[in-house]
């Protein structure tokens, strides 16, 4: 019986790491995607607008399956969960519009900058303690994506600040959501996600409005709110079948695909100094989940009094 039940476990926490690659596999459309209608010369406002719009469609569908009640939309958190909206729509079209002029690979690389800025922000935001060990691990992310970027090199573009905001955003979008877990359904957070990038961008999309020229133009703009409604799903069924602790490595995968799309469509290859730049950002990350996942595993060895 005990050995039925490790193997069950096991089972539960394989399929949450085959769940999370999926998920990043869908945030890389998302991206390839916009970088795609961009250079075809439709607005970033209007691309982000069509992925808020196809997940608030989806996601109004699954929270009302059950039958339509305020009470299934309603939240004591309400604030919160809407400021948590308000970060991931900008730091959505902040993105988009980065894309147009940096490689996905260096866009990538500046979004694993979020782990880090997490890391930073825990101590003031939510009054966990980080040690030297993370301390170091954050400076030297830091550096890592100053490599990457080269802010001094006559090829610098001023599209990076955007990335650079873009990441913020998501940092304190993930932070909130930390804060919310467990307090607020997931499917209630991923109604009002849609809900606020939808209203919030719809003006600027009218304003900008261009139609696709082509049937494949089309098809990417309608689709890539499926892509980020699925990505999101994803991710949240991966939690519930492994910890965290077991599925964070798993997300580095990110930045596979995005040089896969970056290479197959945009024949764009990551320069030595990317490459470098993104290695120990990466490495930086993972030092920091190490220590936090040992830190965990000690807290929950700790005798009880």
């Amino acid at each position: 019986m005990v050995g039925l039940a490790s193997k069950a476990r096991e089972d539960r926490v394989l399929l949450g790491i085959v769940l999370t690659l999926a998920a990043y596999a869908g945030f890389s459309c998302i991206d390839s995607s916009a970088k795609w209608l961009a250079l075809a010369g439709l607005p970033a406002f209007q691309i982000a607008f069509m992925r808020y719009f196809g997940h608030f469609l989806i996601s109004t569908g699954l929270i009302a399956r059950g039958g339509v009640s305020l009470d299934r939309f309603s939240t004591e958190r309400f604030g919160l969960v809407l400021l948590r909206s308000v970060l991931l729509m900008a730091s959505t079209a902040l993105n988009f519009i980065a894309v147009r002029y940096l490689p996905l690979t260096l866009t990538g690389t500046i979004m694993f900058l979020a782990p880090i800025l997490i890391c930073a922000l825990s101590f003031p935001l939510l009054g966990e303690r980080v040690g030297p060990w993370r301390w170091s691990a954050i400076v030297v992310g830091f550096f890592g994506v100053v490599i990457a970027i080269r802010p001094f090199d006559a090829d610098f573009h001023w599209a990076v600040f955007l990335s650079l905001t873009s990441v913020t955003c998501m940092s304190g979008y993930s932070i909130l959501t930390r804060k919310l877990a467990g307090i607020v359904a997931p499917d209630t957070m991923q109604f009002y996600s849609g809900l606020v990038g939808t209203l919030a961008l719809l003006p600027l999309a009218i304003l900008v409005w261009e139609m696709p020229e082509t049937g494949l133009e089309l098809t990417i703009l309608v689709s890539i709110g499926f892509f980020g409604w699925f990505g999101h799903q994803l991710l949240t069924t991966a939690f519930s079948y492994a910890p965290a602790s077991a599925l964070t490595p798993f997300s580095y995968v990110f930045i596979v695909y995005l040089t896969i799309w970056s290479i197959v469509l945009f024949d764009e290859w990551p320069d030595h100094w990317t490459i470098v730049g993104g290695a120990i950002v990466v490495a930086s990350g993972l030092v920091i989940w190490f220590r936090e996942k040992r830190l965990d595993k000690v807290k929950r060895l700790a005798p009880h009094h």
